[in-house]
């Protein structure tokens, strides 16, 4: 028996990655709100990062936050506060975990059924917040 040593992996592009950021960016001009956005790649190892003049500095980290997550554990971070919800455990527990945001902003970059990453935004409502990051994926085609 052979024993694997390594598996293949993909990751989003760095030209991919700034359009995601940029697109966020269009979004929240649009919105007329300044914010922070970051991609990750799949192992949450920041990809791109913009910030817009005059957004929040503590939004900054949490940008960056939002997209571990999302890359981390593959799904919005706006579903966090139902699956708390559930979970007594998990409601006092994992909350108390660094780096994991429990609010909207953050959504995975997933192609073809493989995840490549995670866009977070901060600065605005948790709902414009998924909306910029939303607009970053369109602009991948996602």
């Amino acid at each position: 028996m052979t024993l694997a040593l390594s598996v293949p992996s993909s990751v989003i592009t760095a030209p991919a990655a700034s359009l995601a950021c940029q697109a966020a960016i269009a979004h929240a001009e649009a919105l007329g709100i300044r914010i922070n956005v970051a991609v990750t790649d799949a192992s949450g190892t920041l990809a791109a990062f913009l910030r817009m003049p005059h957004a929040f500095l503590h939004s900054i980290d949490i940008a960056i936050d939002k997209a571990y997550t999302a890359a981390s554990f593959g799904f919005p971070t706006s579903q966090w506060p139902e699956i708390l919800a559930s979970d007594e455990a998990l409601r006092l527990g994992l909350p108390l975990r660094p780096r994991l945001v429990v609010f909207g902003g953050g959504l995975p970059i997933v192609s073809n059924g493989v995840r490549l990453g995670g866009i977070g935004v901060s600065g605005g409502s948790a709902e414009q917040d998924e909306a910029c990051a939303r607009a970053g994926l369109q602009a991948l085609g996602l």
